[in-house]
C-alpha cells in the first residue's frame, strides 16, 4: 500500500519569505500519543515541526495545499469510486459461476459495508478538498497555536478519507476471500488460501515497515 503522506519531509520546501517565521508553540510540542500517531499518519513525523515550517511561508504552504489536494484527496477520491464502483456491481448481480458465490450472508454484508465505507470516504475527500482550497495561512497558523481540537480536526481532515477507503478495500478483499474459502471448488479455495497468505504478508510488512519509521522518526526528535 502507497503511503499517504508526502514523501518529502516539509522543511524540504524552498522559501524565501522567512519575516514571519516562530518557532513551534508551547502547545503543540508536548502532544499525546495518539496525536502524535496522527501527525505521522498525515505529514510522517510524529509532531507538527516541519509543518509548522511551511505555514510561515506563502510559497511554502501552497505547495503543501498543492501536494494534499492533488496527490492525496485527488487519489482518494478516484480509488474511493472505483470502489464504489466495483461493490456496486457485485451487490446489484448475481454471481455469474456456482464456485464463488458472494451473495452468502456474510460476503454479502462486507460487499454492502464496502460501498457504504467508499461513499463516505468521497464524501469525506470533497469536503477536506474544499477545506484545503479555501483555507488561509495566516488563519490557520493562528487557530494551530492553542491546540486543542483545531488541532485534531486539521488532522483528521487529512487522514479520515484515506482510513475509509482503505476499510472499503479491505472488506471487499475479505467478502472474496470469505466466498473463496466457502467456495465448492478445492482449486478456488486454493487459490483463495494463497492469496490469502500474500495478504496477510503484506499486511505485515507494511506494519512492521511503519512502525519502524515510527520508531526512527520519535529517536531522531
Amino acid at each position: 500500500m502507497a503511503s499517504f503522506y508526502p514523501t518529502e519531509p516539509f522543511n524540504s520546501y524552498a522559501a524565501t519569505d522567512h519575516i514571519e517565521e516562530e518557532d513551534l508553540p508551547e502547545a503543540l510540542r508536548s502532544m499525546s500519543l495518539s496525536m502524535r500517531v496522527l501527525c505521522f499518519f498525515a505529514f510522517g513525523r510524529p509532531d507538527l515541526q516541519d509543518h509548522w515550517k511551511s505555514l510561515q511561508s506563502e510559497q511554502a504552504f501552497e505547495i503543501v495545499r498543492g501536494r494534499f489536494c492533488s496527490n492525496v484527496l485527488a487519489n482518494t477520491i478516484t480509488a474511493a469510486g472505483v470502489l464504489l464502483a466495483t461493490s456496486s456491481v457485485f451487490i446489484t448481480t448475481g454471481s455469474p459461476t456456482i464456485y464463488l458465490d458472494y451473495t452468502l450472508p456474510a460476503p454479502y454484508f462486507l460487499l454492502f459495508m464496502s460501498l457504504m465505507l467508499a461513499m463516505i470516504a468521497m464524501l469525506t475527500s470533497g469536503l477536506s478538498m474544499i477545506r484545503w482550497l479555501h483555507t488561509d495561512r495566516q488563519w490557520t497558523r493562528e487557530q494551530l497555536k492553542p491546540g486543542g481540537y483545531f488541532v485534531v480536526s486539521y488532522l483528521l481532515s487529512i487522514v479520515t478519507p484515506v482510513f475509509f477507503v482503505a476499510w472499503s478495500m479491505h472488506c471487499f478483499i475479505f467478502a472474496m476471500l470469505i466466498a473463496g474459502l466457502f467456495s465448492q471448488s478445492m482449486i478456488c479455495r486454493t487459490v483463495t488460501a494463497l492469496w490469502l497468505v500474500t495478504y496477510t504478508a503484506n499486511i505485515g510488512t507494511i506494519s512492521m515497515e511503519f512502525m519502524r519509521k515510527y520508531t526512527t522518526s520519535i529517536k531522531s526528535r
